[in-house]
């Protein structure tokens, strides 16, 4: 059943895309009693991707195979895509990467399709992991299994989903096949690039002309506040528990998700952006006159776990915090286009109403 509240994220139909994926299973695995059941679209988080749960059954008496796979898949263009650019590839190798060099459960790729011919756009396939994952649409912060959970496992689960990005420290700049991570844009530092690289994005945002205030003196700020730069590692981009997915009983992280906004950068960015991504949904609780979770996710308490586990104190992480609010309104600006397109929203003369934290982000750069 669909809710409500969640927003359409495609214009491709389920029937065919069934149909399509239940041939090209039989070519990739070279059966032909290949077939696909269980086929579905999970609601509840990730805007930017169409993703496809189904099981797949292969093969003949003892050598039966039978899989539960998600397919993940680029946005059409006529679908309004969050982002300007999809390289499924880099997600598929930034995840190889991890799961090599670190201890990050990370989910198994089968198979990547880099052509359209079978969809019409790319995809790869990975094996389905079981565990749940807290929501964000309705946010986590309204109630469920985490809001509902004690404060000693909100605590745990807070400090493994520092204790991911921790790992992800260790993955340095110059460590083997980094070098597609890099932001091919102006800055002689790893920072530097990436913070143009979402100027770019924003004026790709707004290439119809219009003008947010708030994310364009967010910009002005950030720039003259610059921080003190940090160590570049592999940045997961989308540092946040929404791309979490957690055992049920013993709240270990049984698989990290979603990296297709992964680069080089210091690890405050990744830091900044799980402190920030909690304060954007508390921002809405507390706007709706909920309680939230005030006490998840606090700057104090991430950096200083972070410093407990690497030994090393984060810098400036106020900053980090603002750019990832400036960056997170950028999305928020695309998300609203997207919503326009799917006849479930339109934009005002007051843009920045589209950006549902605006007035934090002006507390904070004012």
């Amino acid at each position: 059943m669909t809710n409500e509240l969640e927003p359409q994220r495609t214009s491709l139909d389920p029937v065919t895309i069934h149909a399509d994926l239940s041939e090209w299973i039989i070519k990739v695995t070279g059966e032909t009693n290949a077939i696909i059941s269980e086929f579905d679209r999970p609601s509840g988080s990730g805007m930017s991707s169409e993703t496809l749960l189904f099981d797949s059954t292969w093969g003949e008496a003892e050598n039966e195979v039978h899989k539960k796979l998600v397919a993940r898949l680029a946005p059409t263009d006529q679908d309004i895509p969050v982002f300007p650019n999809y390289n499924l590839s880099s997600q598929v190798k930034v995840m190889k990467l991890v799961e090599q060099l670190t201890d990050i459960k990370v989910p198994k790729v089968l198979w990547e399709e880099a052509s359209i011919d079978v969809l019409g756009v790319p995809f790869f396939v990975m094996e389905q992991v079981q565990g749940r994952v807290p929501p964000d649409i309705p946010p986590y912060v309204f109630g469920g299994w985490l809001f509902d959970a004690t404060p000693e496992s909100q605590l745990q689960l807070q400090e493994l989903c520092v204790g991911i990005i921790a790992q992800l420290h260790q993955i340095k700049q110059k460590s083997p096949d980094t070098d597609f991570l890099e932001f091919h844009t102006k800055g002689d530092t790893a920072l530097e690039r990436h913070f143009t690289n979402q100027k770019e994005y924003y004026h790709w945002v707004v290439q119809d002309g219009r003008q947010h205030q708030v994310i364009e003196q967010a910009f002005d700020w950030l720039e003259s506040h610059w921080p003190e730069e940090s160590e570049t590692v592999l940045s997961w981009g989308d540092a946040r528990i929404g791309n979490i997915m957690f055992d049920s009983k013993s709240l270990e992280p049984v698989a990290v998700l979603d990296w297709e906004m992964a680069g080089l950068a210091p690890v405050e960015v990744d830091l900044g952006w799980m402190i920030f991504m909690h304060k954007f949904f508390q921002v809405i609780a507390e706007a709706l006159e909920f309680p939230g979770m005030p006490k998840f996710m606090t700057s104090r308490d991430v950096t200083s776990k972070f410093t407990d586990l690497t030994g090393i104190v984060p810098k400036n992480i106020d900053w980090f915090e603002i750019y990832a609010a400036t960056r997170h309104a950028i999305i928020m600006s695309r998300i609203n286009d997207r919503s326009v397109h799917f006849g479930e929203s339109e934009w005002t003369d007051d843009v920045d109403s589209a950006i549902p934290h605006r007035d934090y982000l002006w507390s904070r750069i004012q």
